[in-house]
């Protein structure tokens, strides 16, 4: 079977030359209100999918125990430095393809900014919906192909791809836009209720956010984000949904991504499977679970 391939952001200074610095202030803190409104209050152990250094984290203070897991180590490590060595925090590097979980270990699990970047969307869902207990709440951002920009540059010829079609569209390499039916199909199929949606970033405009006020612009989205229920024609869609199959939540294991061996005690040490003899190492912190 071919690997699909993935983005990986080693190396990256992402978090200061997009976030810190890019003016993206706006576009933080409304994912910042859709995060709040969809999130529950508390939990036992969250999953942060594509965490990178580790932006939205501090949002899920609620939870006992929360795991980042990102493809970059780098990103990990910038992560690390920011948040400090609590022992709320587990920090594993890892392909979203093979997640390196026991099942049902998860009660919450959120995919912000982390979908677009994979070319097989829905295997990745397949994954999550294995790692994650029964009932347990899932909050998915996803690029949307179907914004009123994209269709406006679709009418007046200005854009060759359709937004009205259901397959995604990779616009930059590694880059995809999905239409919201996709995606809601995707999540049905894999064993997820959906619960809400939310349209965010109304006003991601470049000449709107150097005009306005942040306050003004992030409280006129934060208003707007409900008529996600109705129609979703914002760039970014967030999906709250429940996971309606498997098993009770279990106790904290890692499963070998090579073999698929569980349980695995999560030590602070290299991790070796005893079925497969694949070493997983642990090092400052951060556990390496990639397959390459």
């Amino acid at each position: 079977m071919t690997k699909p391939p993935i983005c990986d952001y080693e190396g990256s200074d992402y978090q200061k030359a997009f976030w810190e610095e890019g003016g993206r202030e706006y576009e933080d803190a409304v994912e910042a209100i859709a995060l709040r409104r969809l999130l529950p209050r508390s939990g036992k152990r969250l999953l942060e999918l594509g965490a990178g250094a580790g932006r939205n984290t501090p949002r899920y203070a609620g939870f006992d125990e929360i795991t980042l897991l990102d493809y970059s180590r780098t990103q990990l490590e910038q992560a690390r430095a920011r948040l400090g060595n609590s022992p709320q925090y587990r920090y594993v590097a890892a392909d979203v393809y093979n997640l390196p979980f026991a099942p049902a270990v998860f009660d919450t699990a959120t995919m912000i900014r982390t979908i677009h970047h994979l070319k097989e969307g829905e295997s990745a869902l397949k994954q999550v919906s294995q790692v994650l207990a029964q009932q347990a709440v899932f909050i998915l951002e996803f690029a949307n192909k179907r914004n009123l920009k994209s269709i406006l540059r679709y009418i007046t010829g200005k854009q060759k791809w359709n937004p009205y079609t259901l397959e995604q569209v990779e616009f930059v390499k590694l880059n995809f836009n999905f239409h919201p039916r996709q995606i809601r199909s995707w999540l049905h199929q894999n064993g997820f209720f959906i619960n809400r949606q939310l349209s965010v970033s109304h006003f991601r405009v470049g000449f709107l956010k150097r005009k306005l006020p942040l306050g003004f612009l992030t409280g006129l989205d934060s208003a707007l984000q409900w008529t996600g229920a109705l129609w979703q024609f914002t760039p970014s869609v967030f999906v709250r949904s429940t996971l309606t199959q498997g098993a009770p939540l279990h106790d904290f294991a890692f499963q070998c991504p090579q073999c698929g061996n569980h349980p695995l005690k999560p030590v602070l040490a290299d991790i070796i499977c005893p079925q497969c003899g694949k070493r997983f190492p642990y090092k400052d912190g951060i556990y390496d679970f990639r397959l390459k």
